[in-house]
């Protein structure tokens, strides 16, 4: 989403575009940190390497200090829920996370995938195993894209209950990034919505 610029110049289904290509790498950074390293990485792997990034600042909430092309990253421990983000929606599902904890005892697993193709598929099966309930939330079209690589993965291995947020088959459009976030349920308060309906 790129906010005031208008709806032909959004671009949502890059991602689902990019991990359609043989051997392409396929990188969404959370933070200007991780993009950093994320550059160091790129420079020397020897594949094509797509990177989406966010217009918007977004906040400094990733600690790593090193970046590795195919891992994710386990940011909050759970048991009753997996999120898994890509992204700055990671630093979304974190703060619903809290939000889930405080108030409806939920207990989430956050995963942050900076890389979405090569997916780290053990990270998926392992929270899948562990929670049986999984919800993806990615700034861009559903349909091909972070949550449904995240599905192929389940239905071909562990299939368990599994939820996507983001875009749904609609154009991008201007506007606050905000009021597009709550449109599309990826602001905090309709995750956690999600999330308790969900899980009823």
């Amino acid at each position: 989403m790129s906010v005031s610029d208008g709806g032909t110049v959004q671009m949502l289904e890059d991602i689902a575009l990019m991990r359609s290509l043989p051997n392409m790498v396929v990188l969404v950074p959370g933070d200007a940190n991780e993009a950093k390293l994320m550059a160091a990485a790129m420079a020397g792997d020897k594949r094509p390497n797509y990177v989406r990034l966010p217009r918007e600042k977004t906040p400094l909430f990733l600690n790593q200090s090193t970046f590795e092309i195919g891992k994710s990253y386990t940011l909050r421990r759970g048991k009753d829920v997996a999120l898994f983000g890509t992204g700055v929606m990671t630093y979304q599902l974190l703060l619903a996370a809290e939000k889930l904890a405080n108030e409806y005892d939920i207990q989430a697993e956050v995963i942050h995938f900076p890389t979405i193709k090569p997916l780290d598929e053990d990270a998926v099966l392992d929270a899948a195993q562990k929670c049986q309930a999984v919800i993806t939330a990615e700034e861009g079209q559903i349909a091909g894209g972070f949550g449904s690589s995240v599905a192929e993965v389940l239905s071909e291995n562990l299939p368990v209950k599994m939820k996507r947020i983001g875009v749904n088959d609609t154009f991008g459009e201007s506007g606050k990034m905000s009021e597009l976030w709550k449109k599309h349920g990826l602001d905090v308060d309709s995750i956690v919505r999600s999330v308790v309906n969900f899980l009823q």
